[in-house]
């Protein structure tokens, strides 16, 4: 394949790089006051770092990024290169491919035809049509090797006995039966190519295609075998990058520091000198619980974690449009009461609304306020027309007028029912911490079956989330949490 084709990379690569190298830039923070535990002996003054020094620990957070983005996302996958449209990149890359199929044209069509171009770009092909084969496809790499067998092709060309037409159709044939079934219409498409010059470039793409496809076959093939070594590999990198910046933990310490003086507070408002010693596993999930209610716009991010903040900005906002939605709907039957306790279409109905109209509650332009009093609006509209349809007494003016309120009363963070579903959402998700060490799935609280669905999806994604973060930066954890608790507190190591 010419040099100036399309080259496959994994998705999303740049966007990897650049976060990666955001993340290299927020950790790097020689020069910037940290937080530090109070009596806590000051580091020295970092020494200062030359910039290959920097260039190759930023090169190091790209690597780890990008292994832990393959191990953390299931939907990992290889895609082609899209140079954005416009850019200067894509217009070189179009005037290079142009000048070089251009080209290949002339020499074939003079007299008689040149098949330099050609025939390079068969041994190209030939290579990338073996990369497809796997240990027990003998036959085809026989096949291949014969009927692209280039110094026989030279000496063809030379003579004048050469085919170009009859080679790109054993091309497409050989492809039809390396692909993945979904590229079968690609490949079909290109038997009904006549001239050499588009055939030859389209089969180009489609090997770009059946590339990816291969990419990703290996990947999903060996992701199961490849925790361990990437939780190594995450671990020793981060390691390398605390030898260069000493300082590079302190934002982690300050969080589960923070996490330490939280417990003690809840324990000694409830009588503390009942309860056993902190241990550093429960400290370590309650950690893990608080960065669904972290202030991203005000307070850096734990560095260990800083990999995932996008994900755990997506699960907190998350959890905050499930707290809603269970509040609003809890109020529904509390209000209404045993007359459509017993109808669980309606509860779908009702869901569906309520979902719909919370979906964008986290986009700027949005307004709580209104969508609230949207929702009680047709929320009882639904019930009004659900208790005439069952022979119910209708929805009185009063009583709508009593779920309107107080509806839209839980715009307000402490709202009763606001706090107590919120409440109970972060317990089921510390309890499914807890639990998954042992596959068994936590008891559902009260008032959440509506969004039990959501729920549990929800507490599987964290609890992989974070069961990965533990193997990686666990040994990290345990000397940091030692230095914080008391020695009779530390003598349990965290598993």
């Amino acid at each position: 394949m010419p040099n100036e084709s399309d080259r496959v990379e994994r998705k999303g690569d740049k966007e990897l790089k650049d976060a990666s190298d955001e993340t290299a830039g927020q950790q790097v923070r020689a020069s910037t006051p940290s937080p530090r535990r109070e009596n806590t002996p000051q580091a020295s003054s970092p020494r200062l770092v030359s910039v290959e020094e920097l260039m190759e620990t930023a090169k190091g957070v790209t690597n780890m990024a990008l292994a832990h983005e393959i191990m953390v996302n299931k939907d990992f996958q290889v895609k082609p290169t899209e140079l954005p449209e416009g850019s200067l990149e894509h217009r070189v890359k179009e005037i290079m491919q142009k000048v070089f199929w251009d080209r290949l044209e002339a020499q074939l069509n003079e007299d008689p035809p040149s098949y330099e171009h050609a025939i390079k770009l068969l041994g190209e092909i030939k290579e990338t049509l073996l990369s497809f084969l796997l240990p027990g496809h003998g036959r085809l790499c026989s096949r291949i090797e014969e009927v692209l067998d280039l110094p026989l092709i030279q000496q063809q060309a030379e003579n004048g006995a050469l085919n170009i037409s009859q080679l790109s159709q054993f091309v497409v044939e050989m492809m039809g039966s390396l692909c993945a079934p979904c590229r079968d219409e690609d490949v079909k498409k290109l038997k009904q190519i006549t001239e050499i010059v588009p055939l030859l470039k389209a089969i180009f793409s489609v090997l770009d295609l059946m590339k990816v496809d291969m990419a990703n076959f290996a990947l999903k093939s060996i992701k199961p075998h490849l925790m361990q070594l990437s939780v190594e590999y995450e671990r020793n990198k981060f390691q390398e990058f605390l030898e260069k910046q000493p300082n590079a933990l302190d934002y982690t310490e300050k969080w589960l520091e923070e996490t330490v003086k939280s417990l003690r507070k809840t324990e000694s408002c409830a009588s503390a000198s009942s309860d056993p010693p902190l241990q550093p596993l429960n400290v370590h999930n309650h950690a893990y619980i608080r960065l669904l209610r972290w202030d991203h716009a005000s307070d850096p991010f734990p560095e260990t974690v800083l990999m995932d903040q996008v994900r755990f900005l997506e699960m907190q906002q998350e959890v905050e449009w499930l707290v809603l939605l269970s509040s609003v709907l809890l109020i529904v039957y509390t209000t209404t009461g045993d007359a459509i306790s017993g109808l669980p279409a309606l509860m779908e109905t009702l869901k569906n609304t309520v979902s719909a109209m919370l979906t964008e509650m986290h986009m700027p332009a949005f307004s709580m306020q209104e969508a609230l009093a949207t929702i009680g609006e047709k929320l009882c509209v639904e019930l009004s027309h659900c208790l005439s349809q069952h022979g119910f007494p209708s929805f009185s003016d009063e009583s709508k007028s009593a779920l309107k309120g107080q509806i839209t009363a839980i715009i307000q963070p402490d709202n009763i029912v606001r706090k107590l579903m919120d409440s109970r959402i972060q317990s089921y998700l510390l309890a499914a911490l807890e639990s998954s060490q042992h596959k068994t799935p936590p008891p559902l609280p009260g008032g959440l079956a509506p969004v039990s669905r959501e729920l549990k999806e929800l507490s599987i994604r964290f609890s992989r989330l974070v069961n990965y973060n533990k193997l990686v930066f666990s040994p990290f954890y345990q000397k940091i949490l030692q230095n914080i608790l008391t020695p009779g507190e530390s003598s349990s190591t965290e598993t």
